[in-house]
């Protein structure tokens, strides 16, 4: 599938609406540059799942956890240089696990480690307000 959206609220929307249809053990890999759009799609997917929490990328906490049921696990990988530093996070653990959806930005840092059934999602920056949406959602 491949969307264009006119505005960050357009994305936010696009992303509330996916989070109405997942029930937890999902995984969704967020691939795209810098201002891209992906912290701002998981605003809204946030946002869409009535969450009020204020979300902020985990440039350099790496992982921030929102909700409860499922918990909305919001990774960052974009610091992390060598595939060991990601098992100081415990991001195995989180993975498919029933009870979180997981969303990755930078997710081509740890492809190994991503299961089968992973949601792959790419943005694409084509102007100030608009984005290009790519993926298997």
């Amino acid at each position: 599938m491949e969307i264009f959206t006119n505005s960050a609220a357009e994305t936010k929307r696009l992303a509330a609406a996916l989070a109405k249809k997942l029930k937890g053990g999902e995984v969704l890999a967020l691939y795209g540059n810098l201002g891209s759009g992906k912290t701002t799609f998981v605003q809204g997917f946030v946002g869409g799942l009535g969450i009020k929490d204020r979300v902020q990328s985990p440039t350099f906490v790496f992982i921030r956890f929102y909700g409860e049921k499922p918990k909305i696990v919001h990774v960052d990988l974009y610091r992390i240089d060598f595939m060991e530093e990601v098992s100081d996070l415990g991001l195995e653990e989180l993975l498919g696990n029933k009870d979180t959806v997981c969303l990755i930005e930078w997710p081509e840092k740890i492809k190994s480690l991503l299961p089968k059934d992973v949601f792959e999602i790419k943005f694409s920056y084509i102007s100030e307000d608009i984005r290009k949406i790519e993926g298997n959602f």
